[in-house]
């Protein structure tokens, strides 16, 4: 773990402190998150597409499942955005500006961040666990979005959780999770993207200069880290997704727990973040009680059926007029 994610309580100086460093090693990720949120303390609606069986487990025990990223839908998950990166740094024109733009500000920071992000490379690829949302629009609150009907849950009867997501959450802080939006880049994108990184932090060298050692390094090793974990091939775009990350090993939370669960066919490990301000008070930005907006019953041949369970499931959850908050697409496609 690094230093920086030990000193991340979220006090107001702390939190203004890492906002001006996203803004100057992710910029990417800041500008897409000032255009969807409309400020600081705003929430926006995010849409979770699931199985009907999978939501229903979520909504009864208050948690959201994180998969580990090896065994996401997307089969190099992780894999492509770090071979953009070891691209970008192999460049002999390319890495030497790298370098000379953090050394400017703590010489040796570059490489001393590069040999933390290689010490944590394996760990990154084996052991990274991830919730998926997709930004949802007005226009798709009583049907949902049809590719993602069609690209989550197969045969299956599938449903879609809305939730009013925070800009900024203390829950999302005690439980060591990062919540960024996804970049959907050709290689030459995601190159000129790290080039304005390069070019932000020349233009921050006497503020990052001045800043601990550790919080520099920490910095560009979750640039790095965004860079590999964030970055999908641009025919995913339409899925307009934000990340929920995790990392067990790295940077753990003593409110997150796991569990084995058998997901189409598959014996594997999961981690669940709690939305029950039950379990403690620094979750309560998280209760799904407060932040559900609505759920959307997909293509299915029993929707009635799966009205009545998901009625009764939210209201014993807490949420205040579960009826009028489900909804059934009329989509007419087979299930």
């Amino acid at each position: 773990m690094t230093d920086e994610a030990k000193n991340s309580a979220a006090t107001p100086e702390n939190m203004e402190l890492s906002m001006r460093l996203e803004g100057i090693f992710t910029p990417y990720a800041v500008k897409h998150r000032q255009k969807f949120y409309k400020g600081a303390d705003a929430t926006a609606r995010f849409v979770h597409y699931t199985t009907a069986e999978a939501a229903l487990e979520i909504i009864r025990s208050k948690r959201l499942w994180m998969r580990n990223a090896s065994s996401m839908s997307d089969y190099r998950e992780v894999e492509l955005g770090h071979e953009i990166l070891v691209k970008y740094l192999h460049d002999k024109l390319k890495r030497p500006e790298f370098f000379a733009a953090l050394d400017a500000c703590a010489q040796g920071a570059a490489q001393e961040a590069l040999d933390l992000f290689d010490q944590w490379w394996s760990d990154i690829q084996w052991s990274t666990y991830i919730a998926s949302s997709s930004e949802h629009d007005d226009s798709e609150d009583l049907n949902g979005r049809l590719s993602m009907w069609r690209a989550f849950g197969g045969r299956a009867a599938r449903v879609a959780i809305v939730m009013n997501v925070p800009a900024y959450s203390a829950g999302a802080t005690a439980l060591n999770l990062v919540f960024s939006p996804v970049a959907y880049l050709k290689e030459e994108e995601a190159h000129a993207e790290i080039d304005a990184t390069v070019l932000s932090i020349r233009e921050n060298c006497d503020f990052l200069g001045s800043l601990d050692r550790s919080v520099l390094v920490g910095s560009v090793f979750n640039m790095l880290l965004a860079g590999v974990t964030c970055l999908k091939h641009e025919g995913f775009r339409e899925e307009r997704e934000w990340r929920v990350l995790y990392a067990p090993k790295r940077n753990p939370s003593p409110l997150m727990e796991s569990s084995t669960k058998i997901i189409e066919g598959i014996p594997q490990i999961i981690y669940k973040i709690p939305l029950d301000a039950t379990l403690s008070d620094t979750v309560a930005d998280l209760d799904l009680a407060r932040i559900f907006d609505r759920l959307i019953i997909g293509p299915s041949e029993h929707p009635w059926v799966m009205y009545e369970a998901f009625k009764a499931a939210l209201g014993e959850a807490g949420v205040a007029d579960a009826g009028a908050r489900v909804r059934i697409s009329a989509i007419p496609i087979r299930a």
